[in-house]
């Protein structure tokens, strides 16, 4: 996104920052970019908020700022506010991720702990305009929800995040609960210019039902806002599928967009993130049913912390597994799926891809 600003606009006096997760930069001229932790934030996620705080003050009502929101930014721009640490602040977002909190709930929670998210970052750069352009990565493309909304108005308040809290049974330091309590249902900040959505789950998967058609195949979108554990997830799309390829009817391929969870317990998990957990799900559900495969992987190429983008599976996925020693069941109630399919050869490795629309899915039904 920033590169393509600095080349549309080389006649234009611009300067900027951008941050984005390590291994993902590309050359974006005179825009600096600035490499951070992802999904947990680190330094550098603090040394970017605070850089971008700085390059928008001070400016006039005749300056024009424009922010490029994508996912991913919530732990690659984050600036706890004053009274929480970095190490408070990474582990209330380790326990957000394992805790199977949908990115609505988790980006609330982070908004009312940030001094740049929800808003804020917007109000920091008044009198100046702000012009917002997204890449949706949230299920129901929320604007406010992508990144936690640093340009934009919340209308969420420290109540719903201690609600959240409360429901997910995170701990967090007496404290902060005590500000959340006392702040109640103070709303953030108001961001002050337009956002447009440049690009969107729903796009994608329009896009893989255009080309499904080229190939004569039936494309069926179950919708792009999906959420809910991946595992069962995986297995209701397993039914799906047997259910149609019982029907007789096919080719078919089932897409799908949105983001799933994964509750890891206080015992810890394996290796895996929610596509390939998902995975795993949808083929010992399927058990080797014939003509069905299916992929599923993250947009941006990292499922989860994982250097895969996701995997595969097809009807000789479970075989190939018990034939290499693996019990897939038990590797799936551990959360270690990545391993499965490491030893497999299905995982897919894309690399960055430089983009985040989020997870997609298809499942083919062969008749």
């Amino acid at each position: 996104m920033a590169a393509a600003v600095d080349e549309a606009w080389a006649d234009v006096d611009l300067r900027g920052i951008v941050s984005t997760r390590y291994g993902h930069a590309v050359p974006t001229g005179r825009i600096r970019v600035i490499e951070a932790g992802h999904p947990i934030p680190d330094e550098n996620s603090v040394k970017a908020a605070r850089a971008m705080l700085d390059a928008v003050s001070g400016l006039g009502p005749e300056d024009l700022v424009l922010a490029l929101i994508s996912g991913g930014g919530s732990a690659c721009l984050a600036l706890p506010v004053a009274e929480i640490t970095l190490q408070e602040k990474q582990a209330l977002t380790r326990a957000l991720l394992h805790s199977g909190a949908p990115i609505g709930a988790m980006n609330t929670v982070r908004r009312h702990v940030s001094a740049i998210k929800g808003g804020r970052l917007a109000a920091a750069a008044y009198p100046a305009q702000v012009v917002t352009l997204l890449i949706s990565d949230v299920p129901g493309d929320d604007p406010a929800a992508i990144a936690s909304g640093p340009t934009l108005a919340d209308c969420t308040t420290p109540v719903d995040a201690l609600a959240i809290i409360d429901h997910y049974r995170i701990a967090i330091p007496a404290w902060l609960r005590e500000r959340l309590t006392v702040a109640g249902d103070a709303p953030l900040a108001t961001a002050n210019g337009p956002s447009v959505l440049v690009a969107t789950p729903g796009q994608a998967l329009d896009a893989a039902a255009a080309q499904a058609r080229k190939l004569g195949i039936l494309p069926v979108i179950l919708g792009d806002a999906i959420e809910g554990e991946s595992a069962a997830v995986g297995r209701a799309m397993a039914a799906e599928a047997l259910g149609r390829k019982a029907r007789g009817k096919g080719p078919v391929v089932m897409l799908s967009g949105g983001e799933t969870t994964v509750t890891i317990g206080p015992e810890g998990g394996g290796r895996g993130g929610r596509n390939c957990e998902f995975l795993l799900a949808l083929a010992t559900a399927l058990d080797g049913a014939t003509g069905i495969h299916a992929l599923a992987a993250d947009t941006d190429g990292i499922d989860g912390t994982e250097d895969a983008a996701g995997a595969m599976i097809s009807p000789d996925t479970l075989h190939r597994a018990k034939a290499a020693g693996l019990d897939p069941d038990e590797m799936l109630a551990r959360h270690d799926s990545y391993s499965l399919f490491a030893a497999t050869g299905d995982l897919l490795f894309t690399g960055p891809t430089h983009t985040n629309v989020n997870d997609f899915r298809a499942v083919l039904i062969l008749p």
